[in-house]
């Protein structure tokens, strides 16, 4: 099943490629602003539309959780969580660092997930067990175990704060970099993924994504330990 649900997830990737490439930086794009005051363009939802749809025809018995259109509300072992777009503010203003997120989930664990990133050229994607590939190519993460030696990235300024006196390099790329779907590539790519307090993963909650080395001194400067 497992080889199944990856092959799934990449068809669900080429054809959310398929839809947001032509509508990036389009002169037509319609942007709105959603009750979270988060933008949203007419890509995330045609996106998303066509992925639920799609899940819909060929996998009936699963539930889709997406960034746009909520849950389902059905209750189903095996579930997909979608982001269309994952930073759709550089979507919006034409800076081509977005991608397309997949996941699923069955019994609550992660089993396959795919990150889609056209405008880089690169997809990442991996299953339980079988690792992580990149462009089909398979990955590790690194085996640098000092701060002072680390390239590190943040989402929020004050983290960058903590961590750019420590690191060798330290950015805050954003987006799809740092977010859920991406924790079983990391995670097959013999990483480490944790909340900000080295617990497992919940909504809503802080990540910290590491190549498991260094993971712990960046918790520690992160807690203010």
């Amino acid at each position: 099943m497992a080889d199944a649900d990856l092959a799934f997830a990449l068809e669900l990737a080429e054809l959310a490629d398929s839809l947001s490439v032509p509508r990036f930086r389009a002169l037509d794009l319609r942007v709105e602003t959603k009750a979270d005051l988060t933008p949203v363009t007419d890509a995330d939802r045609a996106v998303e539309r066509a992925l639920r749809e799609r899940i819909a025809a060929e996998r009936p018995a699963d539930t889709v959780l997406g960034e746009e259109e909520g849950d389902e509300g059905a209750s189903s072992p095996a579930r997909w969580i979608l982001d269309p777009i994952d930073g759709t503010r550089n979507f919006s203003r034409g800076i081509p660092v977005w991608a397309t997120l997949i996941a699923l989930e069955r019994d609550g664990d992660t089993v396959c997930a795919v990150v889609s990133a056209p405008p880089l050229h690169r997809r990442w994607w991996a299953s339980r067990g079988a690792g992580a590939f990149v462009n089909g190519e398979r990955i590790h993460v690194s085996g640098i175990a000092s701060l002072d030696e680390a390239v590190l990235s943040a989402t929020y300024a004050s983290d960058l704060d903590v961590l750019e006196p420590r690191a060798w390099h330290a950015r805050g790329f954003g987006d799809f970099w740092h977010y859920a779907a991406p924790s079983l590539i990391v995670t097959e790519a013999g990483g480490r993924v944790t909340t900000l307090d080295g617990g497992v993963l919940e909504p809503y909650k802080r990540v910290v994504s590491s190549n498991g080395l260094v993971h712990d001194d960046v918790l520690a400067l992160l807690q203010g330990r």
